[in-house]
């Protein structure tokens, strides 16, 4: 969020030129008597309604302006009965001293019926909430037994939930030792030493409570407060032990940093040197950017990569993060959401550490100057073998519209697609897919129908969620992997898969993490555009050992076990008996 009090902002005239240039254009256009070019299709459409979701976001909103009651709404997708469909969660916020709503507020699992259609299940479960205040979800295998658990972050304690294996979760917080009760934001599952049991890193955000909330007004009307009015928050760094317990080892291992205001993770190997690093995204304050010492700790390695400032050296308000090989060289590149104004910035991997902002060469700055981004995201969404971007946008202030001219609270999310490396926005994503302007913070993405190409889920802050099914990407070829560790951690986080055809090689891995308050499914896909056989497959687990398969079909899911030498294609039960490969 902004540094500076709203009004009062830092050459305010930054986007200016390319909307002016926009509008001359247009007028250009419109001068010529020609009919408007119509936007293209859009490869989405939302299916919330028909698919029975039925939520809405509780951000506890009052007169009092807790900054709490606008930055949350987290998600995540994931298989949690194993029975090969993709589950919902979407974790909801609460209630603030000074709200006029009502309880109680609860979070909602919808279970996967396999025929486009969801039952919420919340109560069977045990997932509906602490009672602290919902912020983002993380997703893993914490335990290795085959199910995946679920860790909660909140204002106020955070919970983990050990998946029970029989369709419900049994709240094991306090024997596991992670109830941290700072103001929690993102949080990421990853194996930061090899062993095979996945840790837990949890973003921080800001000192703040309700009782001790500052006033701050412009114009002589309330507004919520930029995070410069409250300190920083060290995060945390809880070590698995292997036996259901963690050890919170944040400052042993180095990255206990007051200094951060985080609000985004991800766990992924940058360097190559097959041992996860993190990244972090802070909001004002310089970004994070740690390189795995493999001892169990941390070196700082920001200023060196170049990505924790703008090419001005300014810090800016990073809210989401994600990596992924966006150019097509092997190596994890950055995306980091930013305030209105700054732009968001794109990080290309170099190796060895050093990245260059590549925001504006990109292309991803284009139409975004007066937007605000939170939720992101890598995804091949048209199954053509390059990694496409979405961002979910949404003003912090519920009243801009009051205090600074020409800005909405509520904004249409983005779409871009991956050209040869360089982005641009699909004009239609938003208009003809059904999606009017929201208040966007947390996404996720994972295949819901198994069907080849990846479909998204957006919470939306205060309202309905947007449930995005794939309508183009099955028309192209694709693979869908799902890693079974067994020296390794059972989820193979941290893995690096490489996927070779005619058309070339995609390099890829499974990250921690990732995006904004979310946890997408950790499958990991590739689109194949019109090759139509894998020639070879290679996967180097965590630890370093390889496996190598030749000759594969396209258009399958498929189950790879560590160690066990072949792949198994996994079909997936549908309603009445039949499968799909």
């Amino acid at each position: 969020m902004n540094r500076y009090p709203v009004g009062v902002r830092r050459r305010p005239w930054r986007g200016l030129p390319a909307v002016i240039a926009s509008a001359l254009l247009a007028s250009i256009w419109a001068s010529t008597g020609l009919p408007a070019l119509p936007d293209p299709p859009s490869p989405f459409r939302d299916k919330r309604v028909a698919a029975g979701i039925d939520f809405r976001h509780q951000r506890g909103a009052s007169d009092q302006k807790h900054l709490v009651e606008t930055v949350g709404s987290g998600c995540a997708l994931f298989d949690y009965d194993n029975d090969g469909w993709l589950d919902i969660l979407l974790i909801n916020g609460g209630l603030t001293p000074d709200t006029s709503a009502a309880g109680p507020v609860r979070h909602a699992l919808y279970r996967n019926l396999a025929n486009g259609r969801f039952r919420e299940v919340t109560a069977k479960a045990g997932l509906e909430g602490n009672g602290s205040y919902g912020m983002g979800v993380a997703v893993g295998d914490y335990d290795n037994d085959g199910d995946r658990d679920v860790y909660i972050t909140n204002f106020g304690p955070n919970a983990l939930y050990r998946n029970n294996g029989d369709g419900t979760f049994s709240d094991v917080t306090a024997r596991a030792g992670v109830g941290c009760s700072d103001w929690s934001t993102s949080a990421a599952f990853f194996d930061m030493e090899n062993d095979g049991d996945l840790d837990l890193y949890v973003t921080n955000y800001l000192e703040t409570s309700f009782e001790t909330n500052p006033l701050c007004e412009l114009k002589n009307i309330r507004t919520y407060c930029y995070p410069g009015h409250y300190d920083g928050v060290g995060d945390r760094l809880y070590q698995n032990l292997g036996d259901g317990r963690f050890r919170d080892v944040s400052a042993a291992s180095g990255i206990l940093n007051p200094e951060g205001k985080g609000l985004g993770v991800v766990a992924a190997d940058f360097d190559d040197d097959g041992w996860m690093d993190l990244y972090v995204a802070n909001d004002t304050v310089r970004n994070f950017h740690y390189q795995n010492n493999r001892q169990g700790g941390f070196e700082d390695m920001t200023l060196l990569s170049g990505t924790g400032y703008n090419e001005e050296a300014n810090a800016e308000a990073g809210m989401g993060t994600d990596a992924a090989d966006y150019d097509g060289d092997g190596l994890m590149d950055i995306i980091v959401t930013n305030y209105d104004m700054e732009t968001n910035a794109l990080y290309r991997n170099h190796q060895d550490w050093l990245f260059t902002d590549e925001r504006a060469s990109s292309g991803v700055t284009r139409g975004d100057q007066f937007l605000l981004g939170f939720g992101t995201g890598f995804l091949d969404f048209d199954n053509d073998g390059d990694q496409d971007l979405l961002v979910v946008n949404g003003h912090v202030l519920d009243n801009v519209e009051q205090v600074q001219f020409g800005f909405r609270y509520a904004q249409p999310d983005m779409l871009l697609e991956n050209r040869q490396g360089v982005f641009s926005e699909h004009r239609g994503f938003s208009r003809q897919a059904g999606l009017e302007p929201r208040v966007g913070r947390g996404s996720c993405f994972g295949d819901l129908d198994n069907d080849g190409d990846l479909d998204i889920l957006v919470n939306n802050c205060g309202g309905r969620p947007h449930l995005l099914l794939n309508q183009v990407g099955a028309r192209k070829n694709w693979i869908l992997l799902n890693l079974m560790g067994s020296r390794s951690n059972r989820d193979g986080v941290g893995a690096r898969i490489e996927v070779t055809t005619a058309a070339g090689r995609q390099v890829d891995q499974v990250t921690g993490g990732g995006g904004y308050l979310g946890a997408s499914d950790l499958r990991a896909h590739f689109g194949l555009g019109a090759a139509d056989r894998i020639q070879s497959l290679r996967i180097r687990w965590p630890g370093g050992t390889e496996a190598v398969y030749r000759d594969l079909d396209v258009n399958r899911i498929l189950t790879i076990r560590e160690g066990a030498g072949k792949v198994e294609v996994t079909k997936v039960s549908r309603p009445g008996g039949s499968v799909k490969p």
